[in-house]
């Protein structure tokens, strides 16, 4: 794997023999996208995540979709993980810590996360459906474990109630997008300081 980072941006190139995945993203832009991984709902929800995290990402993957979208959803989440973490550097004056709700018709999903240096997953989605278009909706949980260990997030992810499969998953993705975001802001109170009482995160 290789990485550059400059200021709150971060390149990323992973070279395995499952996946090919080139990341470029920039926590301080506008939520600009360009997204292909070869399945199609797994794009639309990266899309999500750029879009309402208001991080720009240029993502590519092309992995071993003829075996299965393990791979390939797996090693999405450890890179896109990477990135974020190279991007944030020492992490001086983010607001570290982010909540959201994210309603989506009969669905109701909240996240909450602590950019904390310690990675921990807790994922309650129920997704009552085995695929969303060609996508398997078991790999959702490891894309979330994935990014969050790599990325250093102490991740809660929960739908409170909902139905639809689609709008299930959708508002998990646009709860931890805006939960991402604030906790990537640059806290004016705070901006010369790691937010850490240790000093460091």
């Amino acid at each position: 794997m290789s990485l550059f980072a400059s200021s709150r941006t971060a390149t990323v190139r992973r070279d395995t023999k499952e996946t090919k995945i080139a990341i470029d993203l920039d926590l301080d832009g506008t939520g600009a996208y360009e997204i292909s991984t070869g399945i199609g709902f797994f794009d639309h929800m990266l899309e999500q995540l750029s879009r309402h995290s208001l991080v720009d990402l240029k993502l590519t993957t092309k992995g071993d979709l003829h075996i299965d979208q393990h791979h390939t959803v797996e090693d999405t989440g450890l890179a896109l993980g990477e990135a974020l973490k190279v991007a944030l550097g020492d992490k001086r004056g983010i607001r570290r810590y982010g909540q959201a709700y994210a309603p989506m018709d009969e669905t109701l999903t909240r996240c909450a996360l602590d950019i904390s240096g310690r990675p921990y997953t807790v994922y309650r989605v129920e997704i009552p459906h085995g695929h969303l278009g060609q996508m398997d909706t078991e790999l959702f949980p490891h894309f979330f474990e994935s990014l969050a260990q790599t990325a250093g997030l102490t991740l809660h992810l929960e739908t409170l109630y909902g139905e639809n499969s689609h709008h299930i998953i959708e508002s998990a993705f646009k709860a931890f997008a805006r939960a991402l975001r604030m906790g990537l802001e640059i806290d004016a109170r705070n901006a010369g300081a790691v937010p850490s009482t240790k000093g460091t995160l």
